[in-house]
């Protein structure tokens, strides 16, 4: 199922820091990178942004920026969807 929601401007910028920080985490810079990759296009987040997403969400030690671009590329994931076998 194609997810509607995009990276706002504002996402995008916060996603942007987040990546040029030295001292952020290996975990916030793929949900940062995983945020910007989706800010002006068709593009959904994997399972493993996804994950590392979650992990920085869950981190104390995360920035505001940091959950901010996590938050967002969780936003963008897939859905599960209801149809299948039950």
């Amino acid at each position: 199922m194609a997810q509607k929601k995009k990276t706002s401007p504002k996402a995008a910028a916060a996603a942007a820091k987040t990546l040029k920080s030295p001292s952020t985490g290996a975990k916030s810079k793929s949900a940062a990178g995983s945020a910007l990759a989706q800010s002006n296009t068709k593009k959904v987040t994997s399972k493993k942004a996804a994950t590392a997403a979650s992990k920085t969400l869950r981190d104390g030690r995360s920035s505001a920026k940091s959950k901010s671009a996590a938050g967002s590329a969780l936003s963008q994931k897939p859905g599960k969807g209801r149809g299948g076998k039950r």
